[in-house]
């Protein structure tokens, strides 16, 4: 589904990321792992278009994100709070973006009510503009919102960071029940490997903008994951 070919991003003569060939398949989990300034929500950034590359390409479904506009029929995201509308209330943004998306009020809201143990009565019904939001409880309409319209890939940057801990756990088992399907191609980022290890086929782990590992879940343990940090300062 996505294809890397020589991807390099350079900031002030600095070379943050260069990536000579990668390939994501249809309908797996990825976690992108690694430790700051890795390169991971630059390579976030290049998957979206949001910024362009010094050299190479991105690849989606065979078409150039830099250059297609049709990547972004079937992709969504949530890299931070700046992607949220925050003079809206949460409703109001799920109904926009199933709009936008193609779905009905009625089939937001009914999609929205398969997740309310997500919200954990803290989001939902509250009158409140979503500025007004803890950005945890921000974080999980955001998150929430990237699920809306079945799209064929989504972007997660750092989703379980200011989530409290049974809220992780609800997000873990969210993210589990959206890739068994396979039909969704899911990339996370986090700094927490443990969460990352549970909910990813494959681990693509950076470092200073290069590749250091690429590897199947199930061919590694957590302990084995654990170790391909214990050396890198």
């Amino acid at each position: 589904m996505i294809q890397v070919n020589n991807l390099r991003k350079i900031y002030n003569g600095t070379t943050v990321l260069e990536l000579e060939t990668l390939s994501i398949g249809k309908g797996e989990s990825i976690g992108l792992v690694g430790n700051n300034g890795a390169g991971k929500t630059t390579f976030f950034s290049l998957l979206l278009d949001l910024i362009q590359p010094t050299s190479g390409t991105v690849f989606s479904k065979g078409s150039n994100v830099a250059t297609s506009e049709q990547w972004k029929n079937y992709t969504t995201s949530f890299l931070d709070e700046t992607f949220l509308i925050g003079y809206l209330t949460a409703e109001e943004y799920f109904v926009f973006l199933g709009n936008l998306r193609g779905w009905s009020k009625a089939e937001v809201e009914e999609f929205v009510k398969e997740h309310l143990s997500f919200f954990n009565g803290e989001v939902l019904g509250q009158k409140k503009y979503i500025r007004d939001f803890s950005k945890g409880n921000q974080k999980k309409i955001g998150i929430v919102a990237a699920f809306i319209g079945n799209p064929e890939l989504v972007i997660l940057d750092e989703p379980f960071a200011n989530l409290d801990p049974s809220t992780q756990m609800r997000l873990k088992e969210l993210v589990k029940k959206k890739k068994e399907s396979k039909q969704m191609t899911l990339i996370i980022s986090s700094h927490d490997l443990q969460h990352t290890y549970e909910v990813s086929d494959r681990i693509i782990a950076l470092e200073k903008g290069r590749l250091r590992h690429d590897v199947n879940t199930a061919e590694i343990t957590y302990q084995e994951l654990e170790g391909f940090f214990s050396s890198v300062s």
